[in-house]
């Protein structure tokens, strides 16, 4: 269940939830999708709700490694999708 393929309607809501107030999250957010939607898994997609559920400037703070999830954000899905945002361009 875990790889299991998102509908295309699942993955318009998904990026509907990702739309973010600060210019420089939305760039993170749009390289993301380019590389991963076709692929994305539920795992993934809980990760990534997860950082969404942040307000911008912490949210901004963890993409350019200014600081490391902590605390309850500290989960396994939350680091691996992380990881592919914070991957460059």
């Amino acid at each position: 269940m875990d790889t299991a393929p998102l509908t295309p309607t699942d993955i318009s809501r998904l990026k509907w939830r990702c739309r973010r107030g600060l210019l420089e999250n939305d760039l993170f957010v749009e390289r993301f999708f380019r590389r991963y939607e076709s692929t994305l898994t539920l795992r993934q997609v809980e990760g990534l709700q997860t950082l969404m559920d942040l307000a911008d400037n912490d949210l901004l703070d963890l993409l350019l490694a200014r600081k490391e999830p902590t605390g309850e954000l500290d989960r396994p899905e939350v680091q691996d999708v992380l990881v592919q945002l914070r991957q460059p361009g």
